[in-house]
């Protein structure tokens, strides 16, 4: 049984949440709902729930400014927003779960079933720190990214990463202290993550990170090599935007 806590502006909104947890999830009590930072606050605090369920804009602010208010998160978060590009980008940049209104109630409850499964709270910890650094840096853009292995859960800061190459249905992270993080899914995933961060497809396996080319090779077709010495193929699509960014350079 998991304990849950609907945090949201819209009290139609909240009706609606309440009646599909009650009619489709079991193992699952709702314990309390709130319309704002200072009573959300007060509630968590006074419920210590398992998940919750959290609008991104709320009548006195933003839920980023009651997390950082929370001196112990230990939660599970699924946000709740309408469409605005610059937090779903950090939000997922941080691996936390999200739904877009209007709310789809098969992808609401499968979000609550995912939620159940056990989370260390030491990853949740790590998803949240990235979050909230990537929403503070907003100006600056955001400037973690969450990496999940079987094993590890890493924190890494995205000017660090070399490259990343795809490994069949994985993709394998390059980064400027020598590690290489395998994770279980395709390099498209992290194209459209990537791409507003100086990060650039240049091979239909191969991202790179602009700040890390040393130069490039007219030999063989054309090849970059980068800082850290590897050589990546440019395929011939992507040699003029490539050399496009170039130009932009010298200019």
């Amino acid at each position: 049984m998991i304990k849950i806590v609907i945090v949201e502006d819209e009290k139609p909104i909240i009706e609606t949440i309440s009646e599909i947890i009650q009619n489709h999830c079991i193992d699952v009590e709702l314990i309390g709902a709130a319309q704002n930072i200072s009573s959300a606050k007060k509630l968590i605090q006074k419920t210590k729930p398992d998940l919750v369920l959290l609008d991104i804009n709320l009548t006195d602010g933003t839920s980023f400014e009651l997390l950082e208010q929370l001196e112990d998160i230990d939660f599970k978060i699924i946000f709740i927003t309408a469409f605005e590009e610059y937090a779903i980008k950090a939000i997922k940049l941080s691996a936390i779960d999200y739904l877009v209104k209007p709310l789809d109630p098969v992808e609401l409850v499968n979000a609550i079933e995912k939620a159940k499964e056990i989370v260390s709270r030491n990853n949740n910890e790590l998803k949240l720190t990235a979050l909230l650094s990537n929403i503070s840096s907003i100006a600056d853009k955001p400037k973690k990214i969450v990496l999940k292995t079987a094993e590890s859960v890493y924190l890494i800061d995205v000017k660090d990463i070399i490259r990343c190459e795809s490994d069949g249905a994985y993709t394998r992270f390059y980064t400027n202290d020598g590690k290489k993080i395998l994770i279980s899914k395709v390099l498209k995933d992290y194209e459209e993550l990537l791409q507003d961060y100086g990060f650039m497809r240049i091979h239909k396996s191969h991202i790179i990170n602009l700040n890390f080319i040393d130069r490039f090779e007219k030999a063989d077709g054309g090849y970059l090599i980068l800082k850290d010495q590897s050589s990546i193929p440019v395929s011939v699509r992507k040699k003029d935007r490539l050399f496009e960014h170039f130009e932009n350079l010298s200019q």
